[in-house]
């Protein structure tokens, strides 16, 4: 697997597991927690971070149709 691959699935791993313990912990502060839905800076990291996995993701790719290019010429 290629290591652009790797580390694409590896900032993805990190980020879901950021989102299900956070949400997680959220739900079991205090009892009943009052706080209800994601907070505003929640929101721009989860956008932040989907923005860079998906940059990740078009490198990969395009590195990826670059190399069978050349090689087919």
């Amino acid at each position: 697997m290629p290591p652009m691959t790797l580390t694409t699935l590896a900032v993805l791993g990190a980020l879901t597991d950021r989102l299900r313990t956070g949400w997680a912990a959220r739900s079991t502060e205090h009892g009943a927690s009052t706080e209800h839905g994601a907070s505003t800076l929640e929101l721009v990291i989860l956008v932040l971070g989907l923005i860079a996995v998906a940059t990740l993701l078009v490198a990969t790719l395009t590195a990826a149709v670059r190399s069978r290019t050349d090689q087919i010429q």
